[in-house]
């Protein structure tokens, strides 16, 4: 079983990449995470180094975990869904999780999402998963 995954730093990110890390080894499956960033000027160098060292502790924890697994990273200009949702097409995924924050019925009303696009637009079947509140 092919599993997708995007590499965010937010709560939701962490929780989605944990479960997908559980459903990996219950499927024993391969694991694909995808980290997408515009690239150019709109992402700060900082930014850029700190999501990059983070990249890499994860790699670190799931090797030592024996976790099937590949890391990706995008600067391509797409959005986060887009990126996630092409590699869950081109690797044939069966399942792509991703976290979802709490919103209000007026936020989800006005505001787009990652997650909306990908519930809405994904070839393959979609885990939502939420934050345990108040972790950060």
């Amino acid at each position: 079983m092919r599993i997708v995954a995007g590499f965010l730093r937010s709560p939701e990110g962490r929780a989605a990449l944990q479960r997908a890390i559980e459903e990996t080894r219950l499927r024993d499956g391969e694991l694909l995470v995808v980290h997408s960033m515009r690239g150019g000027e709109r992402d700060e160098l900082e930014q850029v180094i700190s999501y990059r060292e983070e990249f890499e502790r994860l790699e670190t924890q799931l090797a030592d975990e024996s976790v099937n697994y590949r890391l990706v990273e995008y600067a391509r200009g797409n959005a986060p869904a887009e990126d996630l949702l092409q590699a869950a097409k081109d690797e044939d995924a069966d399942l792509i999780v991703i976290g979802i924050r709490r919103r209000s019925p007026v936020g989800k009303l006005i505001l787009g999402s990652n997650a909306q696009d990908i519930l809405l637009h994904a070839d393959a079947a979609v885990l939502a998963v939420k934050a345990e509140p108040g972790s950060d």
